[in-house]
């Protein structure tokens, strides 16, 4: 008997199947149960009423109402019919009250009985209400645009070049920005919701910035909803919207393998993953721009000059940052010279390298760990340091002291899938 209940369940789908060919299938007109999005209604055997939908692939509900494929919106979305119900805070959406069903969403999934996200009111993009300090406040939705990857963005059209070259940095000058379109500045947002410059950073991809882990004192704790990027900015206390681009962070990796038992920071790398806006993370620009990846392994000579720039103190014992981003040149040190005794010693590893000025005028200071130090091959500048530790500021036989990123790049690459970029590819063939 079960055979044959198939057999007529399948003879019934068919059967429909052809008379909606012929016009007779159930239309919009016959029941509120038809089956939307190229769905076909199954009657029953007894009544011939409608029973179930089939829906076409991509879609789902009863009513096969519910694009499982709307993971992205179009222009404004006003046709977005998506099942996302969080917000771009991460809390969960509310339901739609009555009042807003009956006057906007009566063509909706279930009549609008639900908290998917929704434009209603031709907002900006898909939103919905949340609840913030037990009250009802609207929120954008976490939905990309439809065209643009979450995570990932066109990639910039180069790397490492910049619009125009200038000469704390202690012992440096005032930068602009467009000398250094790659740095990031970190921030960290206090309980009391203060905003708290924590570190230099540099934007390799536009969507992960390179810097240092020891910035994450509560390592894997680190949360990363409680940190902020802003790439393009000339100063902590300015905020210029036509240059600066500002994202939240998605997320916070740390080098598994970081360690300061020694005190000397050994391993001292971490990325962030920028959250993305609008579907799309940094956009390349006169004062945004990446910066170049050296090949793995590859050597600095020492001697030759390179750049650090950030936003740290301008002299020892400082209290504030310097509010200007500010630039100094310095030279690596070779690696024996920075192991000797009269240095730092076996406090070097094979991870970090030195660099300073035989005056001993220049130096990365307190606050701008996590910066760049680049270096210019070609008219292209690429990333051999991350500003890391040292002692005092511009001390004699106390350079500043700099993680080697051509010791990571299987590891940036691990854990952006920057496949591309890690090869260092870019960098001048001998």
């Amino acid at each position: 008997s079960s055979k044959y209940m198939i057999l007529c369940l399948f003879t019934s789908i068919l059967s429909v199947t052809q008379s909606k060919s012929q016009n007779t299938a159930f239309s919009h007109e016959d029941l509120y149960g038809t089956c939307l999005n190229g769905g076909t209604s199954v009657s029953s055997l007894h009544s011939h009423g409608h029973m179930f939908c089939l829906c076409a692939d991509g879609f789902g509900g009863d009513h096969c109402e519910i694009d499982m494929r709307a993971n992205c919106y179009s222009g404004i979305g006003l046709y977005y019919r998506g099942t996302m119900s969080k917000s771009e805070s991460g809390r969960t959406c509310q339901e739609w009250d009555l009042d807003t069903r009956e006057r906007l969403m009566s063509s909706d999934v279930n009549s609008g009985r639900h908290n998917y996200c929704r434009n209603l009111d031709y907002k900006r993009r898909p939103w919905c209400y949340v609840l913030k300090k037990q009250r009802l406040v609207q929120e954008y939705c976490n939905i990309p645009r439809c065209g643009f990857t979450p995570g990932k963005s066109a990639p910039f059209s180069t790397c490492g070049q910049r619009l125009r070259k200038q000469m704390k940095i202690v012992g440096g000058t005032i930068a602009t920005v467009e000398s250094h379109p790659w740095i990031a500045a970190i921030f960290w947002r206090s309980r009391s919701k203060q905003k708290v410059f924590r570190c230099g950073g540099s934007l390799i991809s536009p969507c992960w910035v390179l810097t240092a882990a020891h910035c994450f004192p509560d390592g894997s704790n680190t949360r990363a909803r409680r940190f902020s990027v802003t790439l393009g900015k000339n100063a902590l206390n300015e905020t210029e919207p036509t240059r600066e681009q500002t994202f939240k962070v998605e997320k916070v990796v740390i080098h598994e393998e970081f360690d300061n038992s020694e005190g000397n920071f050994n391993n001292d790398i971490a990325l962030l993953k920028l959250k993305a806006n609008d579907g799309h993370c940094a956009q390349e620009s006169r004062t945004v721009k990446t910066v170049c990846l050296p090949p793995p392994r590859q050597s600095l000579q020492a001697g030759i000059f390179c750049e650090i720039a950030g936003y740290g103190k301008e002299k020892k014992g400082l209290w504030y940052n310097s509010q200007y981003l500010r630039e100094a040149q310095v030279s690596p040190l070779a690696h024996d010279v920075c192991r000797k005794p009269d240095y730092y010693g076996d406090m070097i590893t094979a991870n970090m390298f030195c660099a300073g000025r035989p005056d001993w005028s220049r130096d990365a200071c307190e606050g701008d760990s996590g910066g760049p130090l680049v270096c210019e091959m070609d008219n292209r500048f690429f990333l051999f340091g991350i500003v890391s530790w040292g002692e005092g500021c511009a001390k004699e036989y106390r350079p500043g002291v700099y993680t080697t990123v051509t010791n990571y790049n299987q590891w940036i690459e691990q854990k952006t899938g920057l496949s591309s970029i890690t090869a260092g590819s870019m960098f001048p063939q001998k």
